[in-house]
């Protein structure tokens, strides 16, 4: 009787150890299925994109569906995006909050489905957007709720929001309408970080600004302030802008074809600019990293932003700088992957798709066409070779198939194609 308790005390002390055991695999598991911001940032398997999911030409009329958001992310998924920026959570614009519960349903949909967010919240001066005297030394009241809402919506998707980003270009000086003192960026940022260390925030959660690179020291002497060194210094990694495109109008010394290539054909003309470009984005990159190491502070840098629009009426069309085309976006978005990929950098390329609210008024406007799908569901030209590869394949944005513009005929494109233009008057 005592041998036959001690076999059953002797089963039931293995059969422990073996569930003891199954449990610690299983957490094991468990925890590496769970990523971090530190793991995503900078690998190249989980590429980067700003997207807006807007339609129209009002934002207020129409917000994006939970099922246009998903039509849109399992495209976005399918060109190899697992890294979405947003940019704010106002409480009269729910696109934000939408997004999350978009990707919440494709993953309990799909458990191969794998989408992250870097969660922006506006940040405003007081009397921004409105018809008073913006006064850049105060903050808008509305901050504090922007901050409230995005950490609400970081813990209730902790396995989405990765990055909480605190205000969009809002420190520099030309952003005339809204911006303000980088104490203020500082003072949500110090804030956010005091709840990851108060457990009210995953520990793993990173904060950020995202903001132009002369915000962020790269440029002009006038950014670099004591704020702006503890702003470095609280932030987890920097996330800088860098907008080569713009820079053909108000900066175009790069951008006009140096005399000694002017014998080059109207091809070699085009294809060279476009290095130039590239290699304008790697020095504003390069003077924020000398800046940041100036400082003896040494932790990543990514791009946070930057773009090359396919149609304008204004700056930079035909008339204008001449940056403007499908062709010259491609090549820009091509250099900028294989830069970033090889370096290590997430690149939040803006963006996915055309949106016309932003210039309601002026259809050819440039900043509705930034995207690099239009709003008849074709891809541009940086995305053909996805397209041809199949990668859309069974897949629909407002009930049509991704095609590609010009239905692919580059001959067709080449004829839209502007030589660099510096000589117009501005």
């Amino acid at each position: 009787m005592k041998r036959r308790n001690l076999i059953y005390l002797i089963c039931f002390f293995l059969l422990t150890v073996m569930i003891l055991i199954y449990k610690m695999k299983e957490n094991k598991q468990n925890e590496k299925a769970v990523i971090t911001a530190a793991q995503i940032l900078g690998n190249p398997d989980y590429l980067a994109i700003s997207y807006g999911g807007y339609r129209l030409k009002s934002r207020e009329d129409h917000q994006p569906t939970i099922s246009e958001l998903k039509e849109d992310l399992r495209l976005l998924h399918a060109m190899g995006i697992r890294i979405l920026r947003t940019y704010n959570v106002q409480p009269n614009l729910p696109h934000a909050s939408n997004v999350l519960e978009a990707i919440h349903q494709l993953k309990k949909e799909d458990p191969t489905f794998e989408m992250y967010v870097m969660l922006g919240a506006w940040i405003d001066c007081l009397n921004a957007w409105t018809d008073k005297v913006p006064n850049h030394d105060i903050e808008s009241q509305q901050n504090e709720g922007e901050i409230t809402r995005a950490v609400a919506l970081a813990n209730q998707y902790p396995d989405i929001v990765k990055v909480i980003a605190v205000g969009n270009e809002a420190m520099v000086k030309w952003a005339t309408s809204y911006y303000v003192q980088p104490n203020v960026i500082l003072k949500w940022v110090n804030h956010l970080q005091d709840l990851k260390k108060n457990g009210e925030l995953s520990k793993d959660l990173w904060i950020t600004s995202s903001d132009d690179f002369s915000s962020w020291g790269g440029g002009d002497a006038e950014y670099h302030t004591e704020d702006l060194e503890k702003l470095i210094k609280a932030v987890d990694y920097i996330s800088m802008h860098t907008y080569a495109y713009h820079n053909s109008h108000y900066n175009p010394a790069f951008w006009k074809t140096p005399h000694h290539l002017r014998n080059l054909s109207d091809q070699e003309k085009i294809d060279a600019s476009m290095t130039r470009a590239f290699n304008f984005a790697k020095n504003q990159y390069k003077g924020v990293l000398n800046y940041m190491k100036s400082l003896n502070v040494n932790k990543p840098i990514h791009i946070g932003e930057t773009g090359w629009a396919t149609t304008s009426s204004g700056h930079y069309g035909a008339n204008g700088s001449g940056a403007t085309d499908e062709y010259k976006q491609g090549l820009y978005y091509k250099k900028l992957r294989k830069w970033t990929n090889k370096q290590g950098i997430s690149c939040f390329y803006f963006e996915a798709f055309d949106e016309q609210w932003k210039d309601a008024n002026n259809s050819n406007g440039s900043e509705n066409h930034f995207g690099l799908i239009n709003l008849n569901g074709e891809a541009k030209y940086a995305l053909w070779n996805l397209v041809d590869k199949g990668v859309f394949k069974g897949l629909k944005r407002n009930e049509k198939p991704i095609t590609k513009t010009f239905n692919g005929n580059k001959e067709r494109l080449m004829k839209t194609v502007s030589i660099p233009n510096t000589d117009y008057p501005r």
